[in-house]
């Protein structure tokens, strides 16, 4: 009998540890998800660096933040973090010494994630490989270099970020909020600051400027006026590319870490949050004709033609998986016409979206147009298929140039 029993228990004993393993996979898959939902491998993965190891300057009005290692290495990760730990410093900005982070770190949105989430993605973390390698240092000007002057700082702002009321809202609109103003933090990017540096919560997801470029409104008046509907702004999130264009600049990395792992209705959820239970119809422009542009629009046409259809089409129709439309793009449609000047002057980078789909990279034309040729061919694009006057000077150019 006692070799029964004893055979019982190792039995027993078997069975608790396998169900405990497969806990931890499953708390380690969601982990991974959360992870992914919450964009942290963007700022905390150099280009071409390892996964979660830092590295990644981060440049701000004040200066260049390096993201910081979060593989569990002891000495230069989060190998000795605990679950409190790693907790405050999501939510509340905190290092494991007492420190304070700076809010290059998203806190001031994380702050509301809840803690079995953030007990996930730390399990998750603590599997990568760890990375015994320091983030560079972080140099920021005078007086914000002191990060004792942050403890008030987050006493203003850390917790301003807060969410709707949800009576009467669908767990779809719910489900999408946390995942846009939380794990997301769209709000991180398309909120103006203060000169402090701060999030302007009565402007709250109306655009912000983030290295020269803005990053647009996500009001659902301004998706709409832009042309967005519900399935488009749930592909453009999937795949990256969308009838409207497709993502670059800051938001490449978004759906190359992030959005593209995402499941469907979380997806879903975040264009039903963003435009709304009963979406404003999406506003649909008509290609002006050539002969009611202004003269500087039709001076653009030819410039046009000389540098952009040979991809994007003598009609602006594009070519698959080459270039994007011109015909109902986005960038066209926004009332501040930087974006779309920068793109000119600068280009695109290649990008690789879901699929087989591919964008070629764009060149620059700073070197190869003047101000005046740069000019008429914004106008054109904006009032040809933007629905947006031709008005744009030279000396409003020179100005964009100069920020």
């Amino acid at each position: 009998m006692a070799f029964v029993r004893s055979g019982l228990t190792l039995a027993l004993g078997l069975a608790v540890a396998m169900v405990a393993h497969a806990d931890d996979q499953a708390l380690v898959k969601r982990g991974e998800y959360l992870a992914r939902a919450a964009d942290c491998m963007a700022c905390h993965t150099a280009e071409g660096g390892a996964p979660y190891a830092g590295g990644l300057p981060i440049h701000s009005p004040f200066g260049t933040i390096y993201g910081t290692n979060i593989t569990p290495d002891k000495q230069y990760g989060i190998g000795n973090y605990t679950a409190d730990e790693f907790f405050a410093a999501v939510t509340e900005g905190k290092r494991k010494d007492g420190a304070n982070l700076y809010p290059a770190m998203p806190y001031t949105s994380y702050h509301l994630i809840l803690r079995e989430d953030s007990d996930a993605i730390l399990a998750y973390l603590m599997t990568v490989p760890p990375i015994n390698r320091p983030a560079p240092q972080t140099k920021l000007s005078f007086p914000f270099n002191v990060r004792m002057g942050l403890s008030g700082w987050n006493m203003l702002y850390g917790k301003s970020v807060q969410l709707q009321p949800t009576d009467g809202k669908s767990p779809a609109w719910q489900r999408g909020q946390y995942m846009v103003e939380v794990m997301g933090h769209c709000g991180e990017c398309h909120t103006p600051r203060n000169p402090i540096g701060a999030l302007q919560q009565d402007q709250r997801l109306t655009g912000g400027l983030l290295n020269g470029y803005l990053a647009p409104s996500l009001l659902a008046k301004d998706l709409a006026e832009r042309g967005w509907t519900h399935p488009d702004l749930t592909t453009f999130l999937k795949h990256g590319i969308s009838a409207q264009g497709s993502m670059f600049n800051e938001m490449y990395p978004v759906v190359h870490h992030s959005t593209q792992h995402l499941k469907d209705a979380d997806l879903a959820a975040m264009a039903t949050y963003l435009l709304g239970e009963q979406p404003p119809p999406a506003k649909v422009i008509q290609e002006v004709p050539l002969d009611q542009l202004s003269d500087s629009a039709k001076r653009g046409r030819q410039q046009y033609l000389n540098v952009c259809a040979g991809c994007h089409g003598v009609d602006g129709e594009g070519k698959p998986h080459i270039a994007v439309a011109m015909q109902g793009n986005t960038v066209l449609r926004q009332g501040d016409s930087r974006n779309l000047v920068k793109a000119i002057l600068d280009g695109i980078r290649e990008q690789q979206f879901t699929g087989f789909e591919r964008m070629q990279p764009m060149p620059g034309f700073a070197d190869k147009l003047s101000d005046e040729q740069v000019t008429d061919m914004v106008n054109y694009l904006r009032q040809a298929w933007g629905g947006l006057p031709g008005d744009l000077s030279v000396q409003q150019l020179a100005e964009l140039k100069a920020e």
